[in-house]
């Protein structure tokens, strides 16, 4: 991996992850549609059929794979929150980029998205406490932030391609 993309839903993981990977002229994985793949049903099912805990056992065998393959990922809004998934995610060596956005603007972008088994199950109100909650999490695993509110996914994508090929220099360097 090049890079991965943690943040809450809404933020633009799989959006920014696209354009990122075509950038840079590699492939772009989504954890969630890798895990679809593995299990063979929606995660809506895997949720309802053998519950989350379940569901965060695989999203885990399915990060340390996607952890050894080329390309940038996306991962889901909880993968990070997960503590075996956290420490897969620091030990790594691969940058972890949080993208940020308002509570308004995660609102704007999930209210109509029935795919998302936690904005089912949740209220607005729920649905913002559980993103506080996160953010601790998330910046405890991530290398850059970024907020996506204000900018387009290529100027987000443009924003992290610069952040890798100054990390890389840097590197050279020493």
């Amino acid at each position: 991996m090049q890079a991965i993309l943690i943040g809450f839903m809404g933020s633009g993981k799989t959006t920014v992850g696209r354009i990122l990977a075509r950038s840079l002229a590699t492939a772009h994985a989504d954890l969630d549609d890798l895990i679809v793949q593995q299990a063979g049903r929606p995660i809506t099912t895997i949720f309802a059929e053998q519950g989350e805990a379940y569901f965060r056992q695989l999203e885990h065998q399915t990060l340390l794979r996607a952890l050894q393959a080329t390309g940038v990922l996306s991962t889901g809004g909880g993968t990070p929150t997960i503590a075996m998934n956290a420490v897969s995610l620091k030990q790594s060596t691969v940058p972890v980029i949080w993208l940020t956005a308002n509570d308004d603007t995660i609102i704007q972008r999930v209210q109509q998205d029935s795919g998302r088994p936690l904005v089912n199950q949740l209220d607005q109100t729920s649905l913002l406490a559980l993103k506080r909650r996160r953010q601790a999490l998330y910046a405890d695993v991530a290398d850059l932030t970024i907020a996506t509110d204000q900018l387009t996914p290529a100027q987000i994508a443009d924003q992290i391609q610069g952040w890798l090929s100054d990390q890389r220099a840097v590197r050279q360097a020493e």
